[in-house]
């Protein structure tokens, strides 16, 4: 899905004030991210994105009954318009500042305390991609490599299912970066709440250790986050299964943009490097 058939689903769907050739693209991804107004659009890449969309809805109502900080709904249903899911936010005010982990940890504080809501939320399918990622690379990376992740990924997924948590398994927002918190002039707020499951409170903190010691946090960085969020999962003995899992997932994420983008290939084969070599120092770089 490109710009332009984005435009024409959004116009389609007759839900801004304005024209819809006149809304602000946020971002392009598996979802086009249009603001207008008091308003953000989000419009799915295709109808099997919808189920996805509903549930973030849902989450979105959840927490806004719970009162935890997070982006709100501006109409409680999805639409599916001309085979895509289409669903309409609130805008929130622009940023007083870069969100930092400190304030992540703070929401998931939040997060990790809530029981689960009265709908279902899906397990954490952090391995569940990698299999569709290796296909789009293609032959543009070395067949030996997708094997050695494919055997990665079977490994984790095994001792993943395995693991005994610290932590009292619940909800977890299931991407918990940084760049999914906004902080506005009320303070931090969750976004991007389409990866919300019931799983491994762990999930969450470990993708803050793997920026730790993969993508240059700085160590203060970790350090203001495990001391908001009270705990550093490093002491737990499962963490570098749940990292692994991870990695190999981040790995083969970056093998689908490998055909059209040399730089892309050349990020996967640093990191499949790092990780055959067994080296955990290896700088990987966002992407």
């Amino acid at each position: 899905m490109d710009e332009a058939r984005a435009r024409d689903v959004l116009a389609a769907a007759d839900v801004l004030p304005g024209p819809a050739g006149e809304a602000t693209l946020l971002a392009l991804g598996e979802n086009a991210v249009f603001a207008a107004g008091d308003l953000v659009v989000k419009v799915g890449r295709d109808a099997e994105l919808l189920d996805r969309a509903r549930r973030e809805l849902a989450v979105a109502a959840w927490l806004a009954e719970a009162d935890v900080p997070a982006v709100r709904a501006a109409e409680a249903g999805a639409l599916l318009v001309d085979g895509h899911p289409v669903t309409v936010w609130h805008r929130l005010p622009e940023p007083v500042r870069p969100a930092e982990p400190r304030d992540l940890a703070e929401l998931l504080r939040v997060v990790h305390a809530l029981p689960s809501p009265s709908f279902s939320l899906p397990p954490r399918e952090l391995l569940g991609g990698v299999e569709r990622w290796l296909r789009l690379a293609g032959d543009a990376i070395d067949p030996e490599d997708a094997a050695y992740l494919r055997a990665r990924r079977d490994g984790f997924a095994a001792a993943a299912a395995a693991l005994t948590p610290h932590l009292t398994p619940g909800p977890i927002h299931g991407d918990a970066l940084p760049r999914n918190v906004h902080v506005g002039p009320d303070g931090p707020v969750l976004v991007d709440l389409e990866t919300f499951s019931a799983d491994l409170r762990e999930h969450d903190l470990v993708v803050m250790a793997l920026s730790r010691d993969r993508y240059g946090m700085p160590a203060e960085a970790y350090d203001s986050f495990t001391r908001v969020y009270g705990w550093d999962v490093r002491a737990w003995e499962g963490c570098s299964v749940l990292r692994g899992a991870r990695e190999t997932a981040s790995c083969a994420w970056v093998a689908q943009h490998a055909p059209a983008n040399p730089k892309a290939l050349a990020e996967f084969e640093r990191r499949v490097a790092s990780l055959r070599d067994g080296d955990e120092s290896v700088r990987w770089y966002p992407f």
